[in-house]
């Protein structure tokens, strides 16, 4: 198996009648998915994610792909196939079209009535070509063919990209569920018919690698939802992701069976489950759905409320609803379902917010106490299943963390894919198919690009680094004013500490430390106010970890006069 390592240098000029495969995101993490595909000189983008930030992000609102490999090629780009209309494969959309507004997006009727809608609201009408499974199109000099794949969200595609240097096949995101909701089976006889013709490169969802055996059939929660809904007293809130489709069916039946009226609250859940609703992927009964403002004059006993928040998203309606900062108070004996999996690195802020729940008398039903989700993506039986079917020359696992990848390239060594054909790469990693063998030849720049309100890429790992200083170590503030033509002080040391768990007070035995430094300086001749604040910092900084053991901010003022 190749594999990259931090010597990789920029690749090499394509090949004449190679095929060059890019991801920007996806690998090496759940989220942020990108890949951008290339043959002479042209590019196809398969889908344009976000990435969801952790703890160690404070303040910071969504991750992008970088395109600064791709941002002088943009004239280049032949469009970008959206696989499915979740968040991680097209919320980094708005932020492409930004830079190139007319870039083609390609991608099933729901997945562009979703990236549509969020584009409208960043007044971006972009140019979209809808297609759906057994459609083939020809996009530059990218002929592709889109295949059926079953998901946690209606309409989900794989695309097959052949040219002259061999066919590409890219999964997206997928499972093999053999009763699903909408009746939308993977189409197994296609990618038999592509594994006959040959599948030079096989780029495969990896998520659920680790996990041996079969995703369970989203039909069985049916009835474990029911048996809750039977059982619960007062309102049952509903926390689910804003694009899950087949969950909100679920949710809804149940609540038409036990007479129960239902609001979706959140900007997001309310305008998806309205598109889903009107293409006719959402079966709504008349009258079963009605605004939030209409539940106050319902009995408890009737009353579903179906919300996001299911990660533990601080803004979320969910988390603001444990933290009493949400219109909808939870009171004792409120039914609170979590119906999602949980998200690699969300597990302390979901469980924060089952605990926040708890704490105000809800009974709280998620995945560790009830089968109320299973998974959108293939375990290790099923991807063995689909590898016998591919039967791949070279292999890339895609989407999933390290340990993710590592174990999708041992199934696939298992299935008889060579290791030598096996490439488990990283984002930035430039992978190249020619002669038939797929290898690793350089590596581009693929490093986060932060969104900050509106502001994008303008946070850096240094200013994360400061936002986390003051958020655990808080910070103290030194004004001092010095004469300009000989250094002295004229006024001050003044300091004033905010979160760092020092009283103001206890700096009077500082000061006089502060004071004699500066004049030592100004003995010296040391006037310029950079250099002062610097040995103020260094002072005041020595005494803090001394005596405190802390490493606040500290952020020093030298005003000349």
């Amino acid at each position: 198996m190749s594999h990259p390592h931090p010597e990789l240098g920029p690749p090499p000029k394509l090949p004449k009648g190679g095929l060059r495969v890019t991801p920007l995101g996806g690998l090496g993490e759940i989220g942020r998915n990108m890949t951008v595909f290339e043959y002479d000189g042209r590019l196809l983008i398969v889908d344009c994610g976000v990435l969801f930030p952790e703890e160690e992000q404070p303040g910071v609102d969504l991750i992008l792909p970088d395109f600064t490999s791709i941002r002088n090629r943009l004239d280049d780009i032949e469009g970008i196939v959206l696989t499915h209309g979740h968040e991680d494969h097209i919320g980094g959309v708005p932020y492409l079209l930004r830079e190139k507004p007319d870039i083609p997006l390609i991608g099933s009727k729901l997945t562009l009535a979703l990236i549509e809608a969020k584009l409208q609201e960043h007044r971006i009408r972009p140019y979209t070509l809808e297609v759906a499974e057994d459609h083939r199109e020809r996009v530059g000099p990218f002929d592709c063919q889109f295949i059926a794949v079953n998901h946690s969200i209606p309409d989900a595609l794989a695309v097959a990209i052949r040219t002259p240097a061999g066919m590409a096949v890219h999964t997206g995101d997928f499972k093999m569920d053999q009763l699903p909701m909408d009746r939308r089976l993977t189409d197994l006889p296609t990618f038999a018919k592509l594994g006959e013709e040959g599948i030079d490169l096989l780029l495969t969802d990896s998520t659920n690698a680790e996990v041996p055996g079969f995703v369970p059939p989203e039909r069985d929660i049916s009835n474990v939802l029911r048996n809750v809904f039977a059982n619960a007293d007062k309102r049952i809130i509903v926390a689910s992701f804003a694009s899950h489709v087949h969950r909100i069916q679920q949710i809804l039946d149940a609540a038409h069976e036990y007479g129960r009226r239902v609001a979706f609250v959140g900007r997001s859940m309310v305008r998806n489950m309205g598109i889903a609703r009107d293409l006719g992927y959402l079966k709504v009964p008349p009258g079963l759905v009605v605004d939030v403002k209409a539940l106050d004059d319902l009995p408890d006993d009737e009353v579903v409320l179906v919300c996001t928040g299911s990660q533990g998203e601080p803004m979320a309606a969910l988390s603001r609803m444990a933290n009493r900062d949400h219109q909808i108070r939870i009171v004792q004996g409120d039914t609170v379902i979590l119906a999602s999996s949980l998200i690699p690195g969300n597990e302390n802020a979901v469980y924060r917010v089952i605990n926040g729940l708890t704490r105000w008398g809800a009974n709280v039903v998620h995945k560790g106490n009830a089968k109320v989700h299973v998974s959108g993506h293939a375990s290790a039986g099923e991807l063995l299943y689909f590898y016998n079917i591919c039967k791949p020359k070279n292999l890339m696992p895609v989407h999933g963390e390290w340990r993710h990848l590592r174990a999708n390239a041992e199934l696939g060594v298992l299935t008889g894919v060579p290791p030598q054909n096996i490439v488990i790469a990283e984002d930035g990693v430039v992978v190249d198919l020619v002669d038939g063998r797929a290898k690793i030849v350089g590596k581009v720049q693929a490093g986060y690009v932060y969104v900050d309100g509106l502001s994008v890429g303008d946070v850096t790992e240094t200013s994360l680094k400061d936002r986390r200083i003051l958020g655990d170590e808080g910070i103290i503030s030194v004004f001092v004013v010095v004469d300009s033509s000989t250094g002295k002080i004229t006024g001050g040391p003044h300091i004033q500490a905010r979160g760092s768990g020092i009283d103001d007070a206890r700096f009077a035995d500082v000061v006089p430390r502060i004071q004699e430094v500066l004049e030592k300086s100004a003995q010296d001749g040391v006037v310029e106010p950079h250099q002062l604040q610097q040995l103020v910092r260094r002072t005041l900084g020595k005494w803090v970890s001394d005596h405190y053991r802390r490493r606040p901010m500290i952020l020093p003022v030298v005003v000349e006069v």
